[in-house]
């Protein structure tokens, strides 16, 4: 396999990495609250969309928008409902409380749906750019990974939503003093990246198997795309896994893909020893 090839397969992998953990980044970033119900939203989205396209035909694509909309329903509702509670105490308590949220949803998955893996099959065959191969399906998956992460990017720069969550972000008692219901700006953020967590299971859905054994390790690339992107931004979340993503495949190719998650974690732990920020992150949101 040449370099090409590697290359590609990485950026394909980290289009679908940035998309994962964009949402947790930003709950992260702007409520300080560690969202371990991360993992089994991504799997909720993807098995929404499996069974709607396995018994009802719908593409995938046309129900992504309604799989997102209900992850935001879900995710606004928990962080209104319960989240809000808790959200000034210390970051143990919000993360037992998403821990303990987190089991149930996993446990009401796997009895719903049960763990065997699932996968949508469209069959689009594969492309040629230039020597390097790729599935239809991958190239349409990076596409809308790369299109969801940049909408959320266009929502948190230009709108008002957008601008009330990242003045929340910086400084909270400003944000209160200038008018902005900050408990409802906490529910939005959290139904946003729930919102990304479902939509990114969507589109993984369409690449690779899913099931609930999968929720820890997506939780996993979420913190290590945090860490090495940079906390609470979509340019970060888009460096980040981009970077893990390569370094996967390169990584793969040369050690064995039973060790590519290793050297994540690796550079992780180095990244927060040398730049706790991350690669393009801001001092004060290590």
């Amino acid at each position: 396999m040449d370099v090409g090839q590697i290359l590609a397969n990485g950026i394909v992998l980290g289009a679908l990495y940035a998309c994962i953990a964009v949402g947790f980044s930003l709950v992260w970033g702007v409520l300080n609250v560690i969202n371990m119900l991360h993992g089994s939203f991504i799997i909720l989205g993807g098995y929404l969309t499996y069974f709607a396209w396995a018994y009802s035909g719908i593409n995938p694509v046309v129900f992504l928008p309604v799989v997102a909309l209900i992850l935001y329903g879900l995710g606004f509702a928990v962080q209104y409902l319960f989240i809000n509670k808790v959200v000034s105490a210390p970051v143990l308590t919000t993360l037992t409380l998403t821990f303990g949220l987190d089991m149930i949803l996993y446990n009401v998955m796997t009895v719903v749906f049960t763990a065997t893996p699932r996968r949508i099959t469209l069959d689009l065959g594969s492309v040629d750019f230039f020597g390097v191969i790729l599935p239809v399906d991958r190239v349409v998956g990076m596409a809308l990974a790369l299109i969801l992460t940049g909408l959320l990017y266009a929502v948190m720069r230009t709108s008002k939503i957008g601008r009330a969550i990242v003045a929340v972000r910086m400084d909270r008692q400003a944000a209160e003093l200038m008018g902005i219901r900050v408990n409802r700006i906490y529910a939005i953020t959290f139904g946003i990246g729930a919102l990304m967590a479902g939509a990114a299971g969507a589109v993984f859905a369409m690449v690779f198997p899913v099931t609930t054994n999968l929720t820890g390790a997506f939780l996993g690339k979420a913190f290590v795309i945090c860490v090495i992107g940079g906390l609470g931004s979509v340019p970060g979340a888009l460096v980040g896994g981009l970077a893990l993503g390569i370094i996967e495949s390169f990584s793969g190719y040369v050690l064995g893909p039973q060790h590519a998650i290793t050297v994540g974690f690796v550079l992780m732990l180095i990244l927060l020893v040398v730049r706790p920020t991350g690669l393009v992150g801001v001092k004060g949101y290590e």
